[in-house]
């Protein structure tokens, strides 16, 4: 008896952790409703087999003008330079060698968007675009441990006049706005990596099961739409009222089944049949 009292006081107090862990802000939070009465377009509304590819200033611009909101990706470039793109290599979108940050902003100029006329954009120069027509998802794209591009970017985003909130798949991006700007709306961005079966050790179970949340603290969790029944996701969203956000719905069929699991809903390959 005394075994299994031991047995069942360790199974209570793993449990209790567990749910500390994964605890979402509950106090201050922000409103984080008006995101909710938006879809958003992936990197603009984009097709890269045209004039308007991902993260372009012209998918951007046609995002804006069918009304929807715009998620879009954010780094440096080797002379600090915030700009919007998201692979950290060159290869897929621009064919190119190297890492964005390997390149000062006026070097990146020689390479174009897929087989497009459009060129890697300046983040203020989106910021100016949009200017707050529609509201912004902005995804911190962070490497490692190096945060350099929050306070750079932070410092254009508080000038900017216009809706919008950040994400991360790093919690240490999240985790610097919760200390930094803590009023602003963030959102820890996750996937079933272990699922997924391309990342594996004990970073991505932590960083699938949301367990950083107690140190981030994020106001929204934004996953992959195809695992809407990972625990750590459903237990946020369903015990502490947490937004859900869906990452990247790409049909019509996917969207109306979206909506039973999640609040916002980013979108690619495909127009939604409401902007709204």
């Amino acid at each position: 008896m005394k075994v299994l009292a031991i047995i069942l006081i360790v199974i209570v107090v793993l449990a209790i952790l567990y749910f500390l862990m994964i605890m979402p802000r509950m106090i201050h939070k922000p409103d984080t409703a008006p995101f909710t009465e938006w879809i958003y377009a992936h990197r603009g509304l984009h097709d890269n087999a045209t004039e308007a590819p991902e993260n372009s200033m012209a998918a951007f611009r046609k995002a804006a003008d069918a009304g929807f909101g715009i998620e879009l990706d954010i780094q440096l470039t080797k002379d600090k330079i915030p700009v919007v793109f998201h692979d950290f290599t060159l290869k897929r979108v621009c064919g190119g060698e190297g890492k964005i940050s390997d390149y000062t902003y006026e070097e990146l100029q020689q390479f174009h968007l897929c087989d497009s006329v459009e060129k890697i954009p300046k983040f203020e120069d989106v910021l100016k675009m949009v200017d707050g027509k529609v509201p912004l998802i902005v995804e911190f794209k962070i490497e490692r441990t190096d945060l350099s591009l929050c306070p750079l970017a932070d410092k254009m985003l508080r000038a900017y006049k216009g809706m919008y909130c950040m994400e991360s798949f790093n919690p240490l991006g999240v985790w610097w706005y919760r200390k930094k700007h803590p009023d602003l709306v963030r959102g820890q961005l996750s996937d079933a990596f272990l699922k997924e079966g391309e990342y594996v050790g004990i970073l991505y179970f932590v960083l699938q099961n949301l367990l950083l949340n107690f140190v981030t603290k994020p106001d929204f969790v934004a996953y992959n739409h195809h695992y809407p029944e990972i625990l750590s996701r459903k237990l946020c969203r369903g015990l502490y009222h947490n937004t859900a956000a869906a990452w990247t719905i790409k049909s019509q069929k996917e969207l109306d089944e979206a909506r039973k699991h999640f609040d916002i809903f980013i979108f690619d390959s495909f127009v939604p049949e409401a902007g709204k």
